[in-house]
């Protein structure tokens, strides 16, 4: 049927149904950001959010109320319904800072759900009633159906967008701020009003370390890592003490589970113990290390998530994105301007008080009274007779008298007149003008002001809020360095096939599937391909292993003969780095070239081989030995040097030889307790295949452990790392809690397993190592007491105690006492220059 024209030409109008589609998107995208999604930058709060607190604030009595009840009275602000009023309350009271809770809110920590709103209850904290509420600051606007007035915003005086975080998702954008510490926020608005620079970084109600070195203030593009903490109880068993912040325990122990199923980790059993604390059990496979399982747990789980924020507020009517210190100096100044507001509503309430008291009191003293005795025509005669009595005494007020202040002294009963009432007046008018004086000199020292309530609100509400997070660098966990050994690779040595699916040929190794494979043949082909079912490397593979990339120690020795010449060459190489899946000839590159001999030596050993040249040949010598040490270490490019022109018929290993490469450097990275070869951290020394690290912590612990850089070490507990020596005496100094005195005693390590920690002091709680060295004659400076009674001397430890057993107690050093310090003297000493005894 067609339209008629008039039906056309109105849905083009911008009144027609064209014209309505235009504008209802972003009405509807308005109404999401401003009224919905994003909370306001004055008070830190979403609608819901801010219709809850007013209608909790008209509901208080100081007791408790059925959250129910709660729900009923927000909904005559707020036009969305029950649940979202319900779900928005569940979430302020498990933040624990606006509202007081009372029966079971749920656990963000194991993501149970709160109880039904019949069976909770809820009231405003005390923070809340003196932080959120001043009706005569509050601007106030009509609710949705007219019926009742509600808080534009309230007038907070405390950054808490920062502090409870906030997140939410509106048309064409979101937000996601991060909470942050209670203490620090108030810290930071202290310094930032006092002109000092400051810093805040998240912190989360469940705890965990974090790494915010990329958290760009909160903005847009910033991140954060969160990790849960993980302790090894023993070496077959970690447990998990926090969750990431978003994470629950039981998406954690599913998303363990998961990468146990792939293979990426390897664990028994996995239980969840959590009660008022965190405690997920994991037992660990048989021959699993603790070290590398923790890091597989932060590289393949939820046990180390990535947050990435986005501040974003309404200003203005507006979404702007702001970083979180602009938004504290944004709260900070919106606070002050609160408190001048008080302050100025203060005085002037004061000074109105004033100005009647002080009328009272002339009206009484100055018998002004008593025009109400005279006949007058009217009452307004009797009010203008007043005001006539007042004329002289006019100069001493602060402003001018009207009608409603004489009509309100009229009605003041006669009992005034009495001299205890009048001295009553004069001591309220002094105590009005010392109030008046007092927040006069408030206003003019506004900042002052202003830090002092900061202060009281750290003193009254700061308890058990310090920082739960701590704050850390992490270390970037390589997956591929840390993945269990999932699957089987096997190897076709003859076709010049690898892969995982080749299960009727020759086991190489187990792999994960982040691993890389390099591969040689025969004729002097070397490729590095990924872990797969079946690839191709060439026909006759010689050598198959998995490649550990800038592996600078792993040298391959071989012997080939060129294709064109017959010529026979040796080289030693290393193969730091290649494009994956490209073809690499380490020969010279003629067809029909072939390899002799070929090893590959983990830490760069050189052998004898012996060399025997075809028996047709016109070569004087047939048999000699070729010495691999001779040659050096080029790149996997070099052509190498000539071992003989004569045709080769076989070369046979001979005698091992030793490593040609230095000992491996150390170093100790405390920042992230870690060894490295990358001279990060504190230099350990030269070390052989053979040498170990002794490492000794302030709990009165000793270990012997390997070289292997996957181990993690607690930084904040050792007072000692360095190369092994047996023969080394340890000078210990340790804390005995039940004698209350500084013990030493001095011994060698006579235990050798590995990875094993030994328990060296007096057995007590609250006893700790002191202070350890291994300096053959440890000098220790001693210094007790304070002010004019500070006693100090050196004690040369090897002079006065005898060296004994490991498990012995040791002798008493000194008293104890918290003023006594102590430290090892480093400087270098000769015969002559002994240290002066204590």
């Amino acid at each position: 049927m067609a339209k008629s024209k008039n039906i056309e030409e109105y849905e083009h109008t911008d009144s027609g149904i064209g014209g309505q589609y235009k504008t209802w998107f972003l009405d509807y995208a308005s109404y999401v950001i401003l009224e919905r999604a994003v909370p306001a930058i004055e008070d830190g709060l979403k609608p819901v959010q801010r219709r809850i607190l007013h209608a909790m604030k008209e509901m208080d009595d100081g007791r408790f109320n059925k959250v129910a009840n709660i729900i009923g009275q927000s909904m005559q602000y707020h036009p969305h319904g029950d649940a979202s009023i319900g779900d928005a309350l569940v979430n302020m009271g498990q933040k624990d800072l606006l509202i007081e809770t009372q029966g079971n809110w749920g656990d963000v920590r194991t993501g149970d759900e709160a109880a039904a709103s019949r069976y909770i209850e809820a009231r405003l904290s005390k923070f809340a009633l003196e932080v959120a509420f001043n009706n005569k600051t509050t601007n106030w606007a009509l609710s949705y159906d007219g019926r009742k007035n509600e808080p534009v915003t309230l007038p907070m005086k405390f950054p808490l967008l920062l502090a409870q975080g906030a997140e939410g998702i509106a048309v064409g954008l979101a937000t996601k701020i991060l909470p942050h510490n209670f203490c620090e926020l108030i810290e930071a608005s202290i310094k930032y009003l006092r002109g000092k620079k400051f810093e805040i970084l998240p912190d989360f109600l469940t705890g965990g370390i974090m790494d915010a070195s990329l958290y760009n203030e909160g903005k847009r593009g910033g991140k954060i890592r969160v990790r849960a903490i993980i302790e090894e109880l023993d070496k077959k068993t970690l447990v998990i003490r926090s969750v990431p912040f978003g994470v629950t325990t039981t998406q954690l122990m599913e998303s363990i589970v998961k990468s146990n199923d792939q293979g990426k980790i390897k664990i028994k059993k996995v239980t969840d113990h959590t009660a008022a604390d965190v405690e997920i059990i994991i037992e660990l496979a048989a021959g699993i290390s603790p070290d590398i399982t923790i890091d597989a747990l932060y590289a393949f789980t939820d046990c180390e998530v990535s947050i990435s924020p986005n501040a974003c507020v309404i200003v203005q009517d507006k979404p702007q994105f702001l970083g979180v210190q602009e938004l504290l100096k944004i709260s900070a100044d919106n606070t002050k301007e609160l408190l001048r507001r008080e302050l100025e509503i203060r005085l002037a309430e004061l000074q109105e008080k004033w100005h009647y008291t002080s009328l009272e009191k002339i009206f009484f003293e100055e018998k002004i009274y008593k025009e109400l005795e005279k006949k007058h025509e009217t009452w307004d005669k009797v009010l203008e007779g007043i005001d006539k009595a007042f004329t002289p005494f006019k100069k001493q007020l602060r402003r001018e008298i009207t009608r409603e202040d004489i009509v309100k002294l009229t009605e003041k009963p006669v009992r005034r007149i009495y001299k205890l009432d009048i001295d009553e007046l004069n001591a309220q008018i002094k105590g009005l003008e010392a109030d008046i004086k007092q927040v006069k000199f408030d206003l003019a020292n506004l900042v002052d002001y202003a830090v002092a309530y900061y202060e009281n609100l750290l003193k009254k509400f700061g308890k058990g809020r310090e920082r739960r997070t701590e704050i850390k660098l992490f270390d970037t966990i390589q997956a591929k360095s840390v993945a269990i050994a999932n699957t089987k690779l096997y190897v076709n040595y003859a076709d010049g096939f690898i892969g995982t699916g080749l299960k009727k040929d020759e086991l190489v190794a187990e792999v994960s599937d982040f691993d890389d494979i390099i591969a040689f043949t025969k004729g002097g082909i070397m490729k590095v391909v990924k872990v797969s079912d079946k690839v191709f490397i060439g026909k006759d593979i010689i050598h198959v292993a998995v490649f550990q990339k800038n592996d600078e120690r792993t040298t391959y020795n071989m012997i080939y003969a060129d294709g064109k010449t017959g010529i026979s060459y040796a080289k030693r190489f290393n193969v730091t780095g290649v494009t994956r899946d490209k073809e690499y000839d380490l020969t010279k590159g003629s067809e029909k070239s072939k390899v002799h001999y070929f090893t590959s030596n983990p830490n760069g050993e050189a052998e004898v081989v012996k060399v025997v040249l075809s028996p047709n040949c016109s070569a004087r010598i047939k048999e000699f030995d070729f010495y691999f040490e001779e040659q050096e270490i080029k790149g996997r490019g070099s052509i190498g040097n000539q071992v003989t022109k004569y045709p080769i018929k076989s070369v046979k290993f001979k005698e091992a030889g030793n490593s040609t490469l230095d000992a491996k450097k150390l170093w100790f990275d405390n920042k992230f307790g870690r060894l490295n070869t990358e001279e990060k951290g504190e230099y350990l020394g030269k070390f052989d295949a053979e040498d170990r690290i002794l490492v000794i912590y302030n709990d009165g612990n000793y270990e012997i452990t390997d070289q292997e850089l996957t181990q993690r070490f607690d930084s904040d507990k050792i007072l000692l790392m360095e190369k092994f020596d047996p023969e080394k005496i340890i000078t210990a100094v340790y804390y005995d809690k039940e004698k209350v005195q500084f013990s030493v005693k001095r011994f060698k390590i006579e235990t050798t397993t590995l990875h094993n920690k030994f328990f060296f002091i007096k057995e007590g709680e609250e006893n700790y190592l002191e202070a350890v060295t291994t300096d053959p004659e440890p000098v220790l400076a001693v210094q007790s007491g304070r002010g004019s009674q500070v006693r100090k001397g050196k004690i040369r430890i090897d002079k006065v105690v005898e060296v004994m057993g490991w498990k012995a107690l040791g002798a008493k050093l000194v008293d104890y006492s918290k003023s006594v310090e102590m430290e090892w003297e480093r400087k270098e000493r000769s015969a002559d220059n002994q240290p002066e005894l204590f």
